[in-house]
Formats: structure tokens, sequence, C-alpha cells
């Protein structure tokens, strides 16, 4: 069973196979910065997988924990927020991951926030490319306004 403080551990390893580990089979991931959701243990752990590369100087600033919806009487495990600081090709990039987890406490929701607006779309473009083409490292045209899609 994974509990919160899991999946950040591995992130902040850079650690893929433990992130994937504590990625439910059926996860859904989000973001504003790309049109569709991404579905499944899978498809998830690769795009995490091109951020863990595209990200520079990653590293959590603050966590919050939630109370479950049914008033934290232990039945299921609490929602996490984890804020985030890092660079894209140079730009300064804040972020929010809001983690959601299943009943066997793998995280079943992962939302990413980014902002600011020029730094989101470059992080959009450069996983967008990666995601079409993992040998892309050559991010360095001007920005197009693609968005990573599944």
């Amino acid at each position: 069973m994974t509990v919160p403080g899991t999946f950040r551990t591995a992130v902040e390893a850079k650690d893929l196979a433990a992130i994937t580990g504590a990625l439910d089979p059926g996860i859904e991931f989000r973001s504003p910065v790309m049109v569709k959701p991404y579905l499944g243990r899978d498809a998830v752990a690769a795009l995490l997988g091109v951020l863990l590369e595209v990200f520079e100087d990653f590293h959590y600033t603050d966590e919050l924990v939630g109370v479950p919806p049914g008033g934290g009487n232990g039945a299921e495990p609490p929602a996490q927020a984890l804020i985030f600081s890092a660079r894209v090709l140079g730009k300064d990039v804040q972020g929010l991951d809001l983690l959601r987890f299943g009943e066997t406490g793998l995280v079943t929701g992962l939302t990413v926030m980014v902002r600011p607006l020029p730094a989101a779309m470059t992080l959009a473009r450069v996983v967008g490319r990666r995601m079409e083409d993992p040998t892309n490292a050559d991010d360095a045209g001007g920005p197009s306004g693609d968005t990573a899609q599944p």
C-alpha cells in the first residue's frame, strides 16, 4: 500500500520505477497545458519520465495534505498537494501537483498546474515534442503554441 509521501520521495529521487509503483493502473493525469488527459499507468509513467528529463532544478517547496470528503475517518486516504519550483529551457516555473489516492493507497489522479503562462507554454511545447518523438532532445525552436497530447 502506498501512502501520501511515497510519490514525493520517488519524484525527489528521480526514481521512475518507484514513481510508477506509486501509480494506480487506472490513473488519470490532467494538466491545463494538455488538450486531453493521459490515462493509465504506462502512459502516465512515460509522460512523467519526460518531465523528469525536461524539468531543471526541480524541487518541492511546500506540501499540503487535505481531509478526505468523508471527514478523515480513515476510510480513504487524504488528497495531497505538492508545490514545486523548477526551470524549463531557462524559464522559471512554479507548479502544483494535486494527488488523489484510491482505496489501495496508490495515486489514482494527478493534476499538474504550472505558471507563469510563458513557462507553461514552453513546457507544453517541449513535452509535446518529446512525447511525439522521444528521441527529439533538440527543443531549441521558438514558441509554437503546441500542447502535449496523448
